[in-house]
């Protein structure tokens, strides 16, 4: 028998019973819709998270503390000292991957503006420190080499200080603000940058000269961090190699002696960011994916269902002339008629949920061909599975006994 009349002779069957079929379609479109839903936000997730870290420098590098004592953990904190001038200075001049180097020496505190007050961080850095981390000056200058030299009493504020400190709207431009008991003159405002996707608000800060908060503010000679960007972003590795080299040589490492310090690119960042989301959107795939198999469970229960009652049609069709392959074809061609049909509405619904997520709950979303590819070929092996064994229990029926069912 032709496709073409099989196909009818299945269109048929279906539309006798169009409630039983879209009953029948709900898991798999349930399950489609889900499974698209669910790559979407991770693929969403993934792309915001290569953006916001590529908006904090690609080619950037990053130096902290780490304790190299034998016997136990090893351990990184803004306590452990270990990174001083004399490291910066040494990367300037041993290290030629490197473009911009900046030490960061911060502390937290309370910062006030005459009746007004904000819990915040200071952060002392050089100016290098705002290419770096691709920040910018929106009103205002920013402070300069001299003022580091002199341990000047200046700073840069994020908007979020800004507006808590200033809430009438004034200008901060020239003001003197308090961070703890020592006085600050405002010079400029940064560029807001918002909230990042680790839940940060980025705009939460105060910038001065690494010189005054080391001397006026921690009275410690150590950094936090050291940051520092690649010539370019291919360099990143040798920048890396040279760093260690040099600190290594500075902090008079011997040969067996682990690293007192770690050094991260953004690059490693960004792949063991992408990898976590990954398995997060694998897991939450395999979740949805179980509507699919259930799905499919009812696809089989309602071919058995539809084999039974149409047991004298099919003995009718085989003393006809009906080959056992053309009952197979036919009740085959219904199972994945009713999957395939299920996962194109599902595939829409799918769609228009990735598209009203981010309106409605600001996730992003990325709706990738490969989900939706994937989806199609999912459903149509899901048809086939599950479609098969009724279509060969309908195939092998005997014709006289079909005849003689009741």
């Amino acid at each position: 028998m032709k496709l073409v009349n099989l196909i009818r002779l299945a269109l048929r069957a279906l539309q006798r019973n169009k409630l039983r079929a879209l009953l029948t379609m709900l898991g798999i479109i349930i399950g489609v819709a889900s499974v698209i839903t669910m790559m979407s936000i991770g693929e969403g997730s993934k792309q915001s998270i290569s953006e916001s870290l590529s908006s904090m420098g690609s080619n950037m590098i990053t130096i902290m503390p780490q304790s190299n004592e034998p016997g136990g953990a090893r351990m990184m904190g803004s306590s452990l000292k270990t990174l001083t001038i004399a490291d910066v200075d040494a990367l300037r001049k041993n290290a030629p991957d490197i473009d911009k180097i900046s030490p960061l020496a911060s502390s937290s505190g309370q910062a006030i503006s005459g009746a007004s007050n904000w819990p915040t961080s200071m952060q002392g850095v050089a100016p290098e420190y705002l290419e770096i981390r691709k920040l910018s000056v929106k009103e205002g200058i920013l402070f300069s080499d001299e003022d580091v030299r002199s341990s000047a009493k200046v700073c840069l504020l994020g908007k979020t200080v800004v507006d808590n400190l200033f809430p009438n709207g004034e200008s901060p431009l020239g003001k003197i603000i308090r961070f703890g008991k020592i006085p600050f003159q405002v010079i400029g405002v940064l560029t807001p940058k918002g909230q990042s996707n680790f839940g940060q608000d980025q705009d939460d800060i105060i910038i001065a000269p690494y010189t005054t908060i080391q001397k006026r503010v921690l009275s410690s000679i150590y950094f936090n961090q050291i940051y520092a960007s690649a010539v370019r972003e291919d360099a990143s590795d040798a920048a890396v190699d040279e760093v260690n080299a040099t600190l290594r040589e500075t902090h008079r490492l011997r040969n067996d002696e682990e690293n007192d310090f770690q050094v991260r690119t953004q690059a490693e960042l960004m792949t063991m960011m992408n990898s976590t989301s990954s398995m997060m959107t694998a897991l939450l795939t395999a979740v949805a994916s179980i509507s699919l198999v259930i799905g499919g469970i009812g696809i089989m229960n309602i071919m058995y269902v539809s084999v039974t009652e149409r047991t004298r049609e099919i003995g009718l069709r085989m003393s006809i002339g009906a080959r056992g392959i053309d009952i197979l074809l036919q009740f085959l061609i219904e199972a994945i008629m009713i999957s395939i049909t299920g996962g194109v509405i599902g595939v829409i619904l799918g769609i228009s949920a990735a598209l009203i997520i981010p309106a409605a709950l600001n996730w992003p979303t990325v709706i990738s061909e490969f989900s939706i590819i994937i989806s199609f070929l999912v459903c149509a092996v899901t048809g086939i599975f599950f479609g098969y064994y009724p279509a060969l229990k309908a195939s092998g029926l005997d014709p006289i006994e079909a005849l003689r069912y009741e």
